[in-house]
């Protein structure tokens, strides 16, 4: 796969789940890739899933410790 396609794909993935560069960061150091970030974009009949910014925080936090700021 091309850089462009990356770089596109990500930016897609930043642009629907309203990401910041912050949570980008976090998502690439968990090993996720923009398709799997927009496969977990709830719906508006799951209201029981959490909006995928803070599920990324959640995740970075319990495996490092932290969050990025």
């Amino acid at each position: 796969m091309s850089k462009n396609k990356k770089s596109s794909d990500w930016a897609e993935a930043k642009k629907r789940c309203r990401l910041n560069q912050a949570d980008i960061q976090m998502a690439k150091e968990l090993g996720m890739t923009p398709k799997s970030l927009l496969k977990n974009i709830p719906s508006p009949a799951q209201q029981w899933k959490m909006p995928v910014k803070d599920w990324i925080r959640d995740l970075y936090e319990s495996k490092f410790g932290k969050v990025i700021q």
